[in-house]
């Protein structure tokens, strides 16, 4: 079978990290069904974490989205985990939810959970167009500036 999320992978450029360990009681990823539950990704590379501290103080939009598509490639390698890693399984990307760690007036939440959005269409092209929510949050785990997770569908 031709590897064509790798092939395009390879084309972008882009090296996927391992898939990261739970850092708490919780498991990474979750298949019920035809669908893959990946929880929460932070901006973590090569074991630590990346883009401290609020949007709108201590973080540009510029580095919100990096944190945001940093989080990108840490879901895409949990599904590819959960995929046993054949990444041509997965059907379509779900759901999106990004959380962002903002200052109270910060409104550009969707903007900064593009940089995973984004992610998902250039990797799966149109199986990876989402649902999605983008919040704020007063702050997130280890006050990293971006969590996000998603939903695939998977054959």
């Amino acid at each position: 079978m031709a590897r064509t999320i790798e092939k395009r992978l390879q084309e972008l450029g882009i090296v996927l990290p391992e898939a990261v360990a739970a850092l708490a009681n919780y498991v990474p990823w979750v298949q019920s069904g035809n669908c893959v539950w990946i929880a929460g990704q932070v901006p973590l590379v090569d074991g630590e974490l990346q883009h401290i501290g609020k949007v709108g103080a201590d973080i540009e939009m510029e580095e919100a989205q990096a944190a945001a598509r940093i989080c990108g490639l840490n879901i895409i390698a949990q599904v590819k985990a959960a995929c046993g890693g054949d990444l041509d399984r997965v059907v379509r990307c779900l759901k999106v939810g990004g959380y962002v760690n903002a200052v109270a007036d910060f409104g550009r939440h969707p903007e900064v959970v593009n940089g995973a959005s984004d992610l998902m269409v250039e990797v799966f092209g149109e199986a990876g167009r989402h649902a999605r929510f983008a919040v704020g949050a007063g702050s997130l785990p280890r006050q990293v500036s971006v969590e996000i997770d998603a939903v695939f569908e998977v054959a």
